[in-house]
């Protein structure tokens, strides 16, 4: 299972435009590409999919189990090369360890042995930049730097200064990479817009498929894939078959028959979660509130994920039959929301522009985007009353990251929620009757 980790020493170097590019490139040769993500992140694996053809996974040090991570990894097995995509700089993660990892891009290219490709933004740089790549590659024994890709040349003489102090460092260069506007993707708070929101997506990935054939050495990048797990402890577990099925891993399904939202308001759902509710025998029946349709009554759960209800609030405030589907379905059967999926259950949501919107009124939540407030990072969750899929008592790890603030939530906590540092945190989740919700996103089953 050879492959290559993507990276680099900072957000915003241009990871997911090289990664996007390399894998086009790639699967234009008829390699078959498996991607990966590191870290917790929902949009980059969409853009993953679409170019390689086949679902990219999340792959997680603090929030996964090694054996799930081992097991989830297992999906390159079938292709020809991976490709992963790493998060923020290379050795970034949270202080303290939480399931075996910091988090860290670092963390994965170590247990899998894929060699890191770091992507540098030369720009404002020359030589310097060798000191940059040479102390990152000199940083974990464990972590193997291949060498690396220089984004945002300027010109020929720019790329041959670097050149020049990357050859002194005995760092190898991949390729350089111009600026180029036809390859930059538009973003909003969370990250990029969403790849079900590009107008012409086939159109960018073979631009960006193009652009690094042209300027990075492929042949050069496909002998650098290298891969073996490093060998397990003596007290893990051996790695599930399949996805991951095992009860301190995974979330079992939350019903035999899920009704899942999912459109653009509602599109942020874990590949992983997905596979492992089918591989336990559950039937996924999509359904979009956007298109004002209800849950359907054969389900015997609904979830509701997270997404960007705050710029389609005024469609699902007029979605009357998405509503009334939701409330009579509530009234027999568990209901649960996540992050924009809470949002979507409580009282209201106030956008940006200041206008409060109805929403399903299954919770007493109100929230807010008028005055935005980040609240990112990892949460370990004690489930105080049982939730769909998990039993009062469960300890869930997760992952939150909205701008939202909130203005009202008075019903029961769904959960003791701590962060990374074990610090309590607010925004604890609800539960009123069947329904449920909360703001952080599930990842795994927490020992």
């Amino acid at each position: 299972m050879k492959g290559l980790m993507i990276s680099a020493p900072a957000s915003g170097t241009g990871k997911t435009t090289v990664t996007l590019g390399l894998i086009a490139a790639l699967s234009a040769r008829g390699m078959a590409v498996q991607p990966f993500k590191s870290g917790p992140d929902y949009i980059d694996p969409a853009f993953h999919a679409a170019a390689a053809g086949r679902p990219s996974v999340n792959l997680d040090g603090w929030a996964m189990p090694r054996a799930m991570v081992r097991a989830l990894a297992a999906a390159g097995e079938s292709a020809d090369i991976v490709v992963a995509e790493g998060s923020m700089g290379l050795f970034d993660g949270v202080a303290a360890p939480g399931a075996w990892g910091t988090g860290a891009s670092a963390d994965i290219a170590a247990l899998t042995g894929w060699p890191v490709v770091l992507v540098l933004d030369v720009g404002g740089q020359a030589q310097t930049a060798a000191a940059v790549a040479r102390g990152l590659a000199g940083f974990r024994a464990d972590v193997a730097v291949a060498g690396v890709v220089l984004n945002r040349v300027a010109s020929p003489r720019h790329e041959a200064l670097v050149r020049a102090g990357m050859e002194a460092a005995g760092v190898r260069v991949f390729g350089a990479l111009p600026r180029e506007a036809s390859v930059t993707l538009p973003e909003r708070h969370l990250g990029l817009v969403q790849a079900e929101e590009q107008g012409d997506l086939a159109g960018f990935l073979a631009r960006a498929g193009a652009f690094v054939a042209r300027h990075l050495d492929l042949d050069a990048l496909v002998a650098a894939a290298a891969g073996g797990f490093t060998p397990p402890t003596a007290a893990e577990p051996p790695p599930p078959e399949g996805c991951f099925r095992t009860e301190n891993e995974g979330l079992a399904p939350p019903g035999q028959r899920i009704a899942l939202a999912r459109d653009a308001a509602f599109s942020f759902v874990y590949p992983h979660l997905l596979a492992a509710w089918r591989a336990a025998g559950a039937e996924v029946l999509p359904f979009s509130p956007l298109a004002d349709e209800a849950p359907d009554p054969s389900a015997d759960v609904c979830w509701l994920p997270g997404g960007y209800p705050e710029l389609h609030a005024g469609r699902l405030a007029a979605a009357e039959r998405f509503r009334a589907g939701l409330t009579a379905f509530a009234q027999t059967r568990p209901v649960h929301g996540e992050c924009g999926g809470y949002m979507a259950l409580g009282q209201g949501l106030v956008d940006k522009d200041g206008t409060r919107h109805r929403m399903a009124g299954l919770l007493g939540l109100e929230t807010s985007f008028a005055k935005r407030r980040m609240h990112l990072g990892y949460r370990l969750a004690e489930l105080l009353a049982p939730m769909p899929g998990a039993a009062q008592g469960a300890r869930l790890r997760g992952h939150e990251f909205h701008y939202a603030t909130i203005l009202s939530q008075p019903d029961a906590s769904l959960a003791r929620v701590t962060d990374a540092t074990g610090a309590e945190i607010a925004e604890t989740g609800a539960r009123r009757g069947r329904v449920t919700g909360s703001f952080f996103h599930l990842i795994a089953r927490a020992a």
